[in-house]
């Protein structure tokens, strides 16, 4: 009975045994299931770090738009100010090509009258000088009048043809020969007509005669 008894206790205890080392398998299990290995750590940080790469890249495509955005920004401001230095210098020169032209025309009509008036001053004086004979005086008188008559034809023909939307423009008469400089890019054919018709009929030359350019 006594070894009935101890058999059993020994079987309690060996029972105890297995399911104390059973409960303690269970709770070890549990505690490496609950601590991350050195593997997920690793993969963990890498995960975090395409995360932060995204996040990076994301960061980098926005300050490249922004770049992207600015640069062209910038150009287009320079380009601006590229066109208006060039519009500036464009109309700077344009301006420069005026002032030379109009001064052409007026140092031109000054010469003009200043040799005319010379030629007059010449021919007064043969006809003040009473040594000269009277034939060289009547040459010289005459000479004077077709001056006169000469200077009165090309202001005449000048005015009228500035009525043809001509915006300005000088007659250099020499004998026979009439050239005329008119101030315009460009001379429609009309226009050298109107010009010649004109010269022709108040200076009573031929077409021929007349010689036309534009400045």
């Amino acid at each position: 009975m006594k070894i009935l008894k101890r058999n059993q206790i020994i079987i309690l205890v060996i029972a105890l045994m297995l399911v104390s080392a059973g409960y303690l398998n269970f709770t070890t299990r549990q505690g490496e299931n609950s601590i991350p290995t050195v593997a997920e750590e690793e993969s963990n940080l890498q995960y975090a770090g395409i995360g932060d790469a995204k996040l990076v890249s994301s960061n980098g495509i926005v300050e490249a738009n922004e770049q992207t955005q600015l640069v062209p920004n910038n150009e287009i401001a320079q380009n601006t100010l590229g066109e208006e230095n060039q519009n500036e210098v464009t109309t700077s020169t344009n301006s420069n090509v005026s002032k030379d032209t109009s001064s052409y025309f007026s140092s031109s009509r000054l010469n003009r009258e200043t040799m005319y008036s010379q030629m007059i001053e010449s021919y007064q004086e043969i006809l003040e000088n009473e040594s000269i004979s009277e034939t060289q005086k009547a040459i010289a008188q005459t000479e004077i009048q077709n001056i006169n008559e000469t200077k009165n034809k090309i202001m005449i023909c000048e005015n009228l043809i500035k009525t043809k939307d001509i915006q300005d423009l000088i007659i250099f008469v020499n004998d026979k020969s009439i050239s005329v400089v008119v101030r315009a890019d460009k001379l429609e054919q009309e226009q050298i007509a109107q010009i010649q018709n004109i010269i022709a009929r108040e200076m009573e030359t031929d077409i021929t005669n007349i010689h036309i350019s534009n400045k």
